[in-house]
């Protein structure tokens, strides 16, 4: 009878414990769980702060992406006296190939969404590009690829370059 008595009383007190340590533990634990929303709160924040010029930069640089490999602005840039349709094709080609290159990194700091906007431009404009001269004749000159490219561009209904940077701005405001 001391034995059980004695059982009796360990039984108590643990119950006793495990319901106090439970009680407490939910009185407590909104305050834990508050505490750590803030500290993730603060992470964030710094976070962010350390990113967004990193992003910000990144935007920018993909729109500069989009202006130079735009055709209209390129083929001024590319052009010279002289060139066959061939030689600019390649020198076109190659051009938005290296600045696609050199862009690269930048789809880390961007959505998905800008990011395949980029890839798409440049894989549009090289598409353009190449249907432009597959087009001509073998002795076209780089004057007649280039007004076979902006002649098919001033067909289109919509500028896809306008667009790509329209989307590129709204994700560009969606930062902030």
């Amino acid at each position: 009878m001391v034995l059980t008595n004695y059982l009796f009383d360990i039984l108590k007190f643990t119950m006793a414990g495990i319901a106090t340590v439970y009680v407490a533990f939910y009185l407590i634990k909104p305050y834990l769980d508050k505490s750590e929303s803030m500290q993730l709160i603060e992470l964030k924040k710094t976070i962010s702060n350390q990113t967004l010029p990193l992003r910000l930069q990144a935007y920018e640089r993909i729109v500069l992406f989009v202006e130079r490999v735009n055709p209209a602005n390129m083929l001024v840039r590319l052009s010279e006296p002289g060139l066959s349709a061939a030689e600019l094709y390649s020198i076109v080609a190659t051009d938005i190939r290296s600045e696609f290159q050199h862009n690269i990194t930048q789809q880390v700091y961007v959505s998905s969404r800008a990011w395949a906007v980029v890839t798409r431009v440049k894989d549009d404009t090289l598409s353009v590009v190449t249907n432009a001269v597959k087009a001509l004749p073998e002795t076209a000159t780089g004057l007649d690829l280039s007004k076979t490219i902006l002649a098919h561009l001033s067909h289109l209904q919509d500028n896809p370059y306008d667009i790509a940077l329209k989307i590129v701005r709204e994700d560009m405001e969606a930062l902030f």
